[in-house]
């Protein structure tokens, strides 16, 4: 069982935007905080956004103002709108639910949809 699809990456040149989605299962998505990570090419992953099952969110400080997080409790899915983006955040972006007593990753990753920006 596929427990998290990724989509809506691609190229765009720099200023433009893109709205990824996130398809979960729902052990991962029901009653966990939601997460957007990204990995570039030769860096660590790292944590872009989160939101929480009340709504609330918080980003890390390279995407603050440009990018937001939303999730829709019925589809079990969660989005990341990315806006004014800039070759910095070329990269693959993944999704996953954060275990709230480690706070690491709840599933296995998927596959991860690949956001290039050009200059």
């Amino acid at each position: 069982q596929v427990q998290l699809m990724e989509t809506g990456g691609g190229s765009v040149r720099t200023g433009g935007s893109l709205r990824l989605s996130c398809s979960a299962a729902g052990n991962i998505f029901n009653g966990n905080t939601m997460a957007w990570y990204r990995q570039a090419l030769g860096k660590q992953r790292e944590l872009v956004a989160t939101i929480s099952i009340d709504g609330s969110t918080n980003y890390s400080d390279s995407v603050k103002g440009r990018f937001t997080i939303t999730r829709n409790n019925a589809k079990n899915t969660v989005y990341l709108q990315m806006n004014s983006l800039n070759p910095e955040d070329t990269a693959g972006y993944y999704c996953n639910g954060i275990d709230s007593r480690s706070g690491g990753p709840l599933g296995v990753w998927g596959p991860g949809t690949l956001v290039t920006v050009i200059a």
